[in-house]
């Protein structure tokens, strides 16, 4: 029996996914899956890593539903929160060597906000997708997800400095790009 969107709470899903039930697994991928995708891609190097990242997020988001709490978050904030680590996880598979590079203090050249809101969501991701994984990674915690420095060296294992290197080289790529689009 095929159920709308409306017809089930949250909590109906949460409950339903708790037990295992698939149809409620089922109405939750497809209820989240276009959006966690968006954010997938976002971390990922090309499609078909943001497809495997989703697919790995939402197998650790089912695995770990019974650790919700809508005490604590949305549902939305609570799976964006893991497939962000799912995506960190992923990277850090592939990315096998660790990069450490500390960044000295140094005013990065501002991105120039009228440039970027010429460009569409899609352009920037484009754009974002030729950095290297880290670097790539340690923008969108930043800027997308409002983490700080010193919460991504946690969460990557570097340091505050190679975090901050990490979005000044990103803000310089990002500048190089806006600036042989306008040339050309």
């Amino acid at each position: 029996m095929p159920f709308s969107k409306s017809a089930l709470s949250e909590q109906d899903l949460v409950k339903g996914c708790i037990l295992n039930d698939r149809r409620m697994q089922e109405l939750l991928y497809r209820q989240y899956c276009s959006s966690m995708m968006v954010l997938c891609k976002s971390y990922a190097k090309n499609e078909e890593d943001a497809i495997e990242v989703l697919q790995d997020g939402f197998l650790k988001i089912f695995q770990q539903i019974d650790k919700y709490d809508t005490n604590v978050s949305s549902m939305y904030t609570w799976m964006r929160t893991v497939m962000i680590r799912t995506a960190i996880d992923f990277l850090r598979r592939q990315n096998k060597k660790s990069v450490s590079v500390e960044w000295k203090e140094e005013h990065d050249p501002p991105i120039e906000a009228e440039a970027l809101q010429r460009m569409s969501a899609q352009q920037i991701q484009c754009m974002l997708q030729h950095l290297p994984a880290t670097t790539r990674m340690v923008f969108n915690l930043y800027v997308t997800e409002g983490y700080s420095h010193k919460e991504i060296g946690e969460l990557l294992t570097i340091s505050e400095g190679t975090s901050r290197w990490h979005l000044s080289e990103a803000r310089k790529y990002l500048i190089n790009l806006l600036k042989a689009k306008e040339r050309a």
